[in-house]
């Protein structure tokens, strides 16, 4: 081939990927704009005030996926009449829990060159009460039973919890006096009786209980997962049962449901959904047979609900958390709700 030949041929391939680039900024900016438009069918959602002061008719606060100009807004809806007309805030977040008038909302800061995260302490009228960097990508947030405590996980290296190639800081706020534990990695760890070190070690998914001392996480380290009881006062976390992510404390303080690897299932959908009695520490599977990667949500002491990938990002399902009945679809396109009242 001769070099005129040659030029020819690289100046056609370097047309060839001008058009592809193209053409995906196009799709990409195309299908951004669609999520701006309502569509056909989907949940009504209004703008409105959106209060997180708990009040006498119980309702639900969450982050509407629907497509359309409030999309990634807080928006609310009574727990009563989950897929009626919504309200929505006009904030936005990624992650986001609310407990006794107390909120946190996980948000992206775009920038010109590269986005970056905060963490933001709101009150009830969602109004901002302080902000806090965030090191990684957000996954989970929390508040305590009181609005006391608050706590939130980034990952910080890696994409999935599926995989093993990951690692999380997880934050504890006190609220009343400011205090911010930036990892609980900074706290005492026991393992099976001994004090715990370890690089490896790793913090997600915080849920508190009602007493502003006690919480559950899950601990990561040496290839397994732990979940561990922590002590705010005593700043220790003390492991208590093996193969727990992401737990979630019931509203009595007795069971914690949570996601549980199972063997043989597939690796980028590893989990079943159980049930921990804290008393006699027998564990039960729930009757819902799709891979959950959520941090459940407790609706009362009996139900739980948690998100399932859906055509607009995700849908809410609950299920009893006893391990009978079955999956109810709760609401369409809706992520990290919290009860209120």
């Amino acid at each position: 081939m001769t070099l005129r030949n040659k030029i020819l041929v690289l100046v056609a391939a370097l047309a060839v990927l001008a058009a592809v680039a193209t053409a995906s900024v196009l799709h990409a900016a195309g299908r951004a704009d669609r999520k701006n438009q309502t569509q056909a069918g989907g949940p009504q959602v209004t703008a409105g005030k959106v209060s997180l002061t708990p009040g006498a008719t119980r309702r639900i606060v969450f982050r509407n996926m629907a497509w359309g100009p409030h999309r990634d807004e807080l928006a609310t809806v009574p727990a009563t009449d989950p897929a009626g007309p919504r309200t929505a805030s006009g904030v936005k977040c990624l992650r986001f829990y609310a407990a006794a008038g107390t909120g946190i909302c996980l948000r992206a800061e775009h920038g010109t060159v590269q986005d970056s995260y905060r963490a933001v302490l709101l009150d009830a009228q969602l109004k901002e009460r302080a902000h806090y960097g965030l090191p990684g990508i957000p996954t989970r947030s929390r508040v305590s039973p009181s609005g006391r405590w608050v706590a939130w996980t980034v990952f910080v290296g890696g994409d999935s919890y599926a995989g093993t190639n990951f690692s999380t800081r997880t934050a504890i706020l006190d609220t009343r006096t400011g205090q911010l534990t930036q990892s609980l990695e900074d706290f005492k760890a026991m393992k099976d009786g001994r004090e715990h070190h370890a690089a490896d070690t790793n913090f997600w998914g915080v849920t508190f209980a009602a007493d502003d001392r006690r919480f559950y996480a899950t601990m990561a380290t040496g290839g397994r997962t732990y979940l561990v009881r922590g002590d705010l006062a005593d700043r220790t976390v003390t492991t208590v049962h093996t193969n727990v992510e992401c737990p979630s404390l019931s509203p009595d303080g007795t069971r914690i449901v949570y996601k549980k690897r199972v063997p043989g299932l597939p690796a980028d959908a590893p989990w079943r959904l159980y049930a921990l009695d804290l008393a006699t520490m027998r564990e039960s599977a729930l009757a819902e047979p799709r891979s959950v990667d959520d941090q459940a949500v407790w609706q009362d002491d009996h139900t739980v609900a948690y998100s399932l990938a859906g055509d607009y990002g995700a849908d809410l399902y609950t299920v009893p958390a006893d391990g009978t009945g079955r999956p109810q679809h709760l609401l369409t396109a809706g992520l990290a709700p919290a009860y209120l009242g």
